[in-house]
């Protein structure tokens, strides 16, 4: 196997159509990534993989070798592609990344790809008690991982037990949360790995008490939030690295208070706008592009640091900016 490796790593990139893969994995060039992510946004990528499975997974990034940059996409709901062609790769994990269970009677096994919410759902019917704030985060668990996602007061470095995932040359590896460094919206660990599955430790309760929560939880983002156009969650990072609890409404380092008292609430530039409905949220009103949401954000950062002397840092992640 290592020599059927070692003579693929001499392809050149238009070779990479030729890979045969075991378990059906699609490989795309020029391929359009705007309906990838929740903006609506983007371009192409020069070459897209739809990957099935870790083995078909492994055998692409062994070929590849490093030649180019790799970016591998969740949900895309904290993801905004550039305007122009993404000059490398742009993986999505398939179905087999999609798999959730029981590892035990105090464990969960959730692959990256997983929605939030479906992880939550599964919680509940198994009578299992604190993921019910991810009924609440629009994105899947790898990502989640990646950037420590959370809302209302949690966050998934809270339940994280283990990580496994491949390296960017094609090796799997495996972490414990000893391993692992969690703080505000980042996750500590080398870019060179890429999530492909995780283990949860989660509390025990009873099912009626943890739907209700979820309920709770998803009636306040409803109201609170613009769930009905096309936006990528919250824009920008609380500046005093804290999530923005519900209790802790009237605290001045909230992004969205400091954008709201910038009068920025409702600000528009080109398609995209300030949402009315909560000022850290950029939506698109239809047609925006990568630069209008970009133009946009980077205003709202110049007049918040000029009212406040307080710099916002993006909270979602921009592919394609050099």
């Amino acid at each position: 196997m290592d020599e059927e490796f070692a003579e693929l790593n001499k392809m050149n990139l238009d070779d990479l159509e030729k890979i045969e893969f075991p378990d059906g994995s699609r490989l795309k060039f020029d391929h359009d990534i705007s309906r990838l992510n929740w903006f609506n946004i983007g371009s192409k990528s020069k070459i897209f993989l739809l990957a099935n499975s870790l083995k078909d997974f492994s055998l692409f990034l062994k070929v590849y070798d490093k030649r180019g940059k790799i970016f591998v996409l969740g949900a895309g709901s904290n993801t905004l592609f550039d305007d122009d062609l993404f000059d490398g790769v742009i993986i999505k994990l398939g179905k087999n990344f999609n798999n959730i269970s029981k590892l035990n009677e105090n464990s969960i096994i959730s692959g990256s790809s997983c929605s939030d919410k479906k992880v939550s759902d599964f919680a509940m019917e198994n009578s299992i008690e604190g993921f019910e704030f991810l009924s609440c985060i629009p994105g899947s668990i790898g990502g989640g991982i990646k950037m420590n996602a959370g809302c209302y007061g949690y966050s998934f470095g809270d339940y994280v037990s283990a990580i496994e995932g491949i390296t960017r040359d094609g090796n799997f590896i495996k972490l414990t949360k000893k391993d692992v460094d969690f703080s505000y919206r980042k996750c500590h660990m080398s870019d060179e790995l890429i999530v492909t599955s995780v283990i949860l430790k989660p509390i025990k309760l009873q099912r009626e008490l943890i739907e209700e929560k979820m309920e709770k939880a998803i009636l306040q983002r409803q109201k609170t939030q613009p769930v009905e156009v096309p936006s990528c969650g919250s824009t920008f990072k609380n500046p005093d690295g804290k999530p923005s609890l519900m209790k802790e409404k009237k605290n001045k380092l909230k992004a969205w208070k400091l954008i709201d008292e910038a009068g920025l609430r409702g600000k528009k530039m080109g398609k995209a706008q300030v949402s009315e409905k909560h000022p850290n949220f950029l939506i698109n009103l239809g047609g925006a592009t990568a630069s209008d949401i970009e133009a946009l954000g980077e205003h709202v950062r110049k007049i918040v640091f000029e009212k406040h002397n307080i710099t916002l840092d993006w909270e979602l992640i921009r592919i394609g900016k050099k």
